[in-house]
């Protein structure tokens, strides 16, 4: 991969680099396929029990690369179209990832980089961090990244980083609900490492409906059906080895089969 650097540690935490620090990690339609491509192949990787994504060098990700922009610019509308395709299935196979996935926000995070954070379970900054959705000032719109953000901040937020393309630094960023955690850069890989371990301690088959429930529940009315398919999955659980070796193992103090490197 020309674009990504990847490692996966004995543990099972897959790093995954944004690697074009000279353009500040901009997106073009080679890294958006590159990483189509890396998501497709990792999705069903039983080894994998977390993903870190983040930038190399000073940011997270630019958003999209001039010279790509450029580039669209003189594209017919079907081109575009086609273009702006990939880039939302890609955002879609980095969110509906079956486990845990963690953005470490390294520096600047602008545009499409914004859509990754927001794609992302969880999103962890340093005090580099900052966002900014500016597509208005260029008169286009944050578009296929909007049901992430979105979901993310809320809509009455959405329309005021849409809308006013504001730089947004750490603390207003986790306020906005843009990042779960921020610290000084000195204890970020700390805060990261805390959250895996605490990702590492959960059943590996628990997290995953952990987080298909989440997307099962979202936005719906709590009415019977939905009563009835939450204790039918909660009664699944229950049911499972992992869940009767965790049920166990807590019962009688001692670690389930998944803890026992910790």
């Amino acid at each position: 991969m020309k674009n990504l650097l990847s490692k996966l540690d004995d543990r099972g935490v897959y790093y995954l680099t944004l690697n074009r620090p000279n353009v500040m990690n901009a997106f073009d339609e080679n890294l958006i396929e590159e990483l189509d491509n890396v998501l497709s192949d990792i999705s069903n990787n039983r080894k994998i029990r977390v993903l870190v994504l983040t930038g190399e060098g000073k940011a997270f990700s630019a958003g999209g690369d001039l010279d790509w922009m450029k580039r669209m610019a003189n594209l017919s509308y079907e081109e575009n179209h086609k273009d702006a395709m990939k880039l939302a299935v890609m955002l879609q196979k980095l969110d509906i990832l079956p486990f845990p996935t963690i953005a470490a926000v390294n520096g600047a995070a602008f545009g499409g980089g914004v859509g990754l954070v927001s794609a992302c379970d969880i999103a962890i900054g340093n005090e580099y961090a900052k966002f900014s959705l500016s597509e208005v000032r260029l008169g286009l719109i944050p578009a296929t990244i909007s049901p992430y953000v979105v979901r993310a901040v809320g809509s009455r937020n959405a329309r005021y980083l849409f809308m006013t393309s504001n730089l947004i630094f750490p603390e207003e960023a986790h306020h906005l609900g843009l990042l779960t955690h921020y610290t000084q850069n000195n204890n970020f890989d700390n805060v990261i490492e805390k959250n895996i371990e605490n990702i590492l301690k959960g059943g590996p088959e628990a997290i995953k409906a952990s987080k298909d429930l989440v997307f099962y529940v979202e936005g719906k009315k709590i009415d019977e059906i939905v009563m009835t398919e939450t204790a039918k999955r909660i009664a699944d659980a229950r049911a499972t080895d992992e869940g009767k070796e965790g049920t166990n193992a807590f019962l009688n103090k001692i670690k389930p089969g998944w803890q026992k490197n910790d």
